[in-house]
């Protein structure tokens, strides 16, 4: 891992693999620790990876004064690629990833390739929010951090799957540990999110776009990846069957397959 001053930031980064370029962008109070391991190794065999802890995650280190928004760590971001000499790159983003990717390709359409939003909304008034029950889990920082982790796990994966594949929990909570987000920041990135609304903006879109969401998932529903499909010319959509909104790591092979079918 290495740093790169990018405005007000030292962004922590990592370079990976060989290939055409392609910008990894986390979620929600996510390092890049969060990326799924396997599914990394395997995109990196045809990709060179950009990877990154967002403002205020990880090990970026960030100021303590400001409000966040998505727009905000989409410069965030294009700055980074700036400072590293990369002039264009296929754009990948996670829940708030893809909302800081819908933001990159509206504010600097001439960085992106090829879009992948997972999992993600527009905002605004047109979007499916979670449920109440599912948002108080979030909220809630009670008890071990066992508790609370496996709190966080029940919204992103399906019971039957969490049940099934118990050493998940382990392998996470040790990836989560290396570089968590604070209090302060987990609530400026959640308002960053709360401000986000482009769903006029989307039609003007001009880049291919797969849109990739789980089906059973009830932290972004599915109906927003419909409506970001929707909303973008051309754009394709995939959704899997049975799956939350970690879709990718109950699905990697399938997650893989796609990513490189459509970035060729």
């Amino acid at each position: 891992m290495e740093y790169a001053r990018v405005g007000d930031l030292n962004m922590c980064y990592e370079l990976r693999g060989e290939g055409p370029p392609l910008v990894m962008i986390m979620g929600l109070t996510a390092s890049m620790d969060w990326w799924d391991p396997w599914i990394a190794d395997e995109l990196s065999k045809r990709f060179r990876l950009l990877m990154f802890d967002n403002r205020g995650a990880g090990r970026t280190e960030t100021p303590e004064e400001g409000e966040f928004s998505c727009a905000q760590m989409a410069d965030d971001t294009a700055g980074l690629m700036d400072a590293l000499g990369i002039e264009r790159a296929h754009v990948l983003g996670v829940s708030m990833g893809g909302m800081i990717a819908q933001e990159l390709a509206l504010r600097h359409p001439e960085k992106v390739d090829r879009l992948v939003l997972c999992v993600t909304f527009c905002g605004g008034k047109n979007t499916v929010y979670a449920s109440q029950e599912v948002l108080a889990k979030m909220a809630d920082a009670s008890g071990t951090t066992d508790d609370f982790l496996r709190r966080i796990l029940s919204i992103m994966f399906p019971a039957d799957w969490l049940e099934a594949n118990e050493p998940h929990f382990e392998e996470f909570k040790e990836r989560y540990l290396r570089a968590p987000c604070t209090p302060h920041n987990t609530v400026r990135q959640f308002m960053g999110t709360a401000k986000l609304d482009t769903y006029d903006l989307l039609p003007t879109i001009t880049r291919p776009t797969l849109v990739m969401c789980g089906a059973e998932d009830v932290l972004i529903p599915p109906e927003n990846s419909r409506t970001i499909a929707g909303r973008i010319p051309g754009a394709k959509l995939v959704e899997f069957p049975g799956a939350g909104h970690g879709f990718q790591s109950q699905m990697p092979e399938e997650f893989v397959r796609n990513v490189r079918e459509f970035l060729g």
